[in-house]
């Protein structure tokens, strides 16, 4: 008697502590009765009846995600892969539909996914894809959200995470892409050179320039300095055509002794003698005066333009005009 007492107390205790449960946070359990819903129990402990009811199932009412991996066409017919990534959470309040009307609720979200991708990805090419994503990602969420409220699902948000297009067309965009760039940095280089360019014409230009007024400053001074020498001599009793001479030949002996002082200099053969100079000094002489000769013959020439008379148009062309000439 006292056994059977004994085995009594503690299948009673059994069955009272089976009698408690606990629920955790954020997440809910469906009691049923007899096979028959009865109840939703939050978080925290609470009690049912053995035997009576059962513990049917637990709802996690955390947000969760579910990744949806899609394959389809664009408009210009490129096949792309796209990763869109679905946020969602069972809505507390709706707890009983979320148990109760979907079976997996995974795969209807997917195939809600699939549809709204598949619609709206072919009516775009491939580059608009890539700049309207987020365009896809809300047509996705809106779809969704109109078909899952009413299964108890709230979607939180939609993402396009990922849009791969085939390896050939990756590489055939990636070669676009380098030769725009490599066109971008040609048109670069050749801005570079033609300011190089121009920036060294500019300097040689400057440099010409400054040559060339160094030329005449220094033909300036030589000039002036001829000047003083002939006037010197001058005044030494040396008349300007003996002065013209020696100043000649003076320069003529600076000019072998400039050639000889310079050990890198090509040979050049000159007259060394004297009378080389003053050769030289009378066919400057002669070359200056036919050239002023010369000159004064076309000035002269020039002044000697006669007028010819005016001619009476004949034949009765009154028109005709007969041009001036000169003699």
């Amino acid at each position: 008697m006292g056994t059977a007492f004994i085995i009594l107390l503690v299948v009673g205790f059994f069955i009272l502590m089976s009698s408690f449960f606990t629920v955790k946070q954020q997440s809910s359990v469906i009691i049923e009765r007899f096979g028959k819903f009865h109840s939703v129990r939050n978080s925290g402990l609470q009690l049912k009846i053995p035997v009576v009811d059962r513990l049917a199932g637990r709802v996690n009412l955390k947000i969760q995600q579910l990744d949806v991996i899609i394959e389809t066409k664009t408009k210009d017919n490129v096949f792309i892969k796209m990763k869109v990534s679905v946020q969602f959470k069972v809505i507390q309040e709706k707890v009983y539909d979320a148990f109760y009307k979907l079976e997996y609720p995974h795969d209807q979200i997917t195939a809600y996914v699939f549809d709204v991708v598949r619609a709206e990805v072919p009516k775009l090419k491939l580059d608009d894809v890539f700049e309207r994503k987020d365009d896809i990602a809300i047509a996705v969420k809106r779809e969704l959200n109109e078909a899952m409220t009413t299964y108890g699902y709230d979607i939180i948000n939609t993402l396009v995470t990922d849009i791969d297009p085939d390896i050939q067309v990756k590489n055939a965009m990636n070669r676009i892409n380098a030769a725009d760039r490599e066109k971008t940095a040609a048109e670069f280089e050749a801005e570079s050179s033609r300011i190089r360019i121009v920036a060294k014409a500019k300097a040689e230009a400057e440099s010409k320039r400054l040559q060339g007024q160094g030329i005449a400053d220094q033909r300036r001074e030589i000039a002036r300095g001829l000047v003083e020498s002939v006037e010197v001599l001058n005044n030494v009793g040396i008349n300007s055509q003996e002065a013209s001479a020696l100043i000649v030949v003076t320069q003529h002996y600076d000019t072998l002794q400039a050639i000889g002082a310079d050990a890198n200099s090509n040979l050049i053969l000159l007259p060394n003698s004297p009378q080389a100079g003053s050769d030289m000094l009378n066919n400057m002489v002669a070359s200056f005066t036919a050239s002023n000769q010369v000159g004064e013959m076309m000035k002269k020439n020039n002044k000697k333009v006669v007028k010819p008379k005016p001619i009476q148009p004949q034949s009765g062309y009154e028109d005709d005009i007969i041009p001036e000439s000169g003699q």
